[in-house]
């Protein structure tokens, strides 16, 4: 049996050791038994599991943010490398050792966080800076280390940032091609949006959901996050509600979380912002161990669609 990174895995290996369990689906085989289809990660990449023979522990077991330790052997099917999964045990999290799961931001924090201030600072209207002053002061430092999921896109160390920056360089562009855009507005919304998730998740480096995180959700406890800021601060007037307009909508649809649909411009430009961003970066995340000329494996948040790397 082998101790190695996903990255070094070959076809044939038999593997024993602790892996970080992403995004996790359910499906039935052709015998009508139900089989575990599972992202696994360590601080090197990802490869995708499957348990076939599924008992009532591995509910328990086999859930997003839990390391397990895994038993399997490294198969090939339609030319991507996938492990089998024989047995795992949960890894008690005193025992875990986090920086075998940890992937480093692209770009380091220190300079994540210059770039973040930067946009802080370019806000000029004095509702939308006080509301972001203070939020950012309450949900530091998570803000600047939590990652922006636990699987599917920035599920790295400081990925929330990233995302943030991603979004509002984006952002900062298109308000100057859409000169009736409120650029404040835009900008403070893009840098607010996620932040809930500083409560929706819990570390300090093997992220999974709180419990806040798994009843209430990062929309949810963002917008009571803005309106008890907006109490707090004593703010009349209306900035405060369009800014919890725009955390509540900027997913953009109901079946994708959001309980109001956009109904500004600046909430619709955000929805599409970050839907740009979120996808982009999963889908490259997906194409980083696939060969040109070849499709990567279904990827379930874009809709179960296989992406095509060209060869040149």
């Amino acid at each position: 049996m082998m101790v190695k990174m996903i990255a070094d895995f070959k076809e044939h290996d038999h593997i024993n050791g602790q892996f970080l369990i992403g995004s996790v689906s359910r499906g039935v085989n052709a015998s009508g038994a139900a089989y575990l289809n599972l992202e696994l990660r360590d601080a090197s990449g990802s490869i995708n599991g499957k348990k076939w023979d599924v008992n009532p522990d591995d509910d328990n077991i086999y859930i997003s943010g839990n390391v397990v330790l895994i038993d399997g052997e490294i198969i090939k099917y339609k030319d991507n490398l996938q492990m089998k999964i024989m047995s795992g045990e949960l890894v008690d999290p005193a025992e875990v050792d986090a920086a075998k799961f940890v992937k480093a931001p692209p770009i380091p924090k220190e300079e994540l966080i210059k770039r973040f201030n930067a946009h802080v600072d370019s806000i000029k209207d004095k509702d939308c800076r006080v509301i972001l002053d203070y939020l950012i002061a309450k949900l530091s430092p998570q803000l600047y280390d939590y990652p922006a999921a636990v699987s599917v896109h920035h599920d790295y160390a400081s990925g929330l940032l990233m995302h943030t920056i991603s979004m509002a360089d984006i952002g900062d562009y298109l308000a100057n091609y859409y000169p009736h855009i409120n650029r404040d507005l835009l900008m403070t919304g893009i840098l607010l949006h996620d932040m809930g998730k500083c409560i929706e998740f819990e570390g300090p480096a093997v992220y999974k959901y709180s419990l806040k995180g798994k009843l209430l959700g990062h929309i949810s406890i963002m917008a009571s996050e803005v309106a008890e800021a907006t109490e707090k601060l004593n703010l009349k007037g209306e900035t405060p509600i369009l800014l919890q307009h725009m955390v509540l909508s900027h997913h953009g649809q109901h079946e994708f979380g959001s309980p109001v649909l956009p109904l500004t411009k600046e909430a619709l430009l955000l929805s599409l912002i970050d839907n740009i961003d979120s996808k982009m970066v999963c889908v490259e995340k997906n194409l980083e161990t696939i060969k040109p000329g070849e499709f990567t494996q279904k990827i379930f948040a874009l809709d179960n669609r296989m992406f095509y790397k060209p060869q040149k």
